[in-house]
């Protein structure tokens, strides 16, 4: 039991550090490559801060986990919003300007919807594994062409100000980009292998298990690059990072990890954990959007919320594998 408790601890301290690396290196090979600081901020850096989730579920997929995955996914939106967006709140309430992060809330409101209906069917089949696949494509697509359209953005001069903070030559970039994404996948597999190991120990499912401890080791790079963000008082692209992460992990690394293996889906997946996914998921919109006229605003009271609700949620999930269940 020792190895694989140890086997976790060391993937998650390689896996927070080499998606820190891989993220900067991407970042900055972007901007080299003329990618404008608007697109990087919502793609390059929202979508790469989700790279562990979406190695550890395919590696998990791949090896026949595909419930590992799922609860990797949903999990880690969960830890999302309720451990990262309100515990950033906590510490300073967050002012929303940024109309893309404005504009994709809606979307990822969508998305979350749509994947109840997969869910309702028992399995994530391959071919609904590439529908997901094909609308992040088309999401990317879009996201492209309306920032190509809008010339001035919250968000891209916080992407500017983090950009100029962790300024590399492209081969530094190219050299981190790469190096991030070996020991991802090094670290990844040392992860899915010891949570499968501690999921069979317990007696639990690995669905259990993604939903918790997976879950939140593969959120910590956003958890990072929120508080560092933070630090700058760039306030979008703390938003961004999380809005961004959740609609990559609900369609890309649910889809991804589906085409390689359909994975089934239990009752209490709908009724647990997209249920509390969409319930966060709109109050962040309403909260961030404003309401009765209030500027788009998450502040200590709200952020307070979405913590207590995550902690609520962790604690009757701690309560099931202490059981077993």
């Amino acid at each position: 039991m020792m190895l694989p408790v140890l086997a976790v601890l060391a993937g998650l301290v390689l896996l927070m550090w080499s998606a820190e690396r891989f993220v900067d290196g991407a970042a900055a090979t972007s901007a080299h490559l003329g990618l404008s600081p608007l697109l990087i901020g919502m793609l390059v850096i929202g979508f790469g801060t989700s790279a562990p989730e979406l190695v550890v579920s395919v590696i998990a997929a791949y090896q026949g986990n595909p419930g590992l995955a799922l609860g990797n996914a949903y999990g880690s939106n969960i830890a999302n919003i309720g451990l990262i967006l309100g515990l950033v709140a906590l510490i300073s309430p967050l002012a929303v300007h940024s109309s893309m992060v404005r504009r994709e809330l809606p979307i990822l409101g969508g998305v979350t919807l749509l994947s109840a209906l997969l869910l309702l069917g028992g399995v994530v089949s391959r071919l609904e594994g590439g529908l997901l696949l094909l609308i992040l494509a088309a999401f990317m697509a879009f996201s492209i062409r309306q920032g190509a359209k809008t010339t001035s953005d919250a968000l891209s001069t916080d992407t500017e100000e983090s950009l100029a903070q962790h300024s590399m030559t492209l081969r530094a970039g190219l050299i981190w980009t790469a190096l991030g994404l070996v020991l991802l996948v090094v670290s990844s597999r040392l992860l899915v292998w010891g949570a499968v190991s501690i999921a069979q120990s317990f007696g639990v499912s690995d669905l259990i298990i993604g939903l918790t401890v997976v879950a939140v080791g593969t959120s910590l790079p956003e958890l990072a690059s929120s508080i560092s963000a933070l630090r700058r008082r760039e306030h979008d692209l703390v938003l961004g990072n999380v809005v961004g992460s959740n609609l990559f992990n609900t369609l890309g690394v649910v889809g991804l990890a589906a085409l390689i293996a359909p994975i089934e889906v239990a009752s209490e997946v709908l009724l647990r954990d997209w249920s509390l996914m969409m319930a966060m998921t709109l109050l962040m919109s309403v909260f961030a959007l404003g309401w009765r006229g209030r500027a788009g605003r998450i502040n200590r009271l709200e952020g307070g919320a979405l913590m207590a609700m995550y902690l609520v949620y962790t604690g009757f999930m701690i309560n099931l594998v202490v059981q077993g269940g």
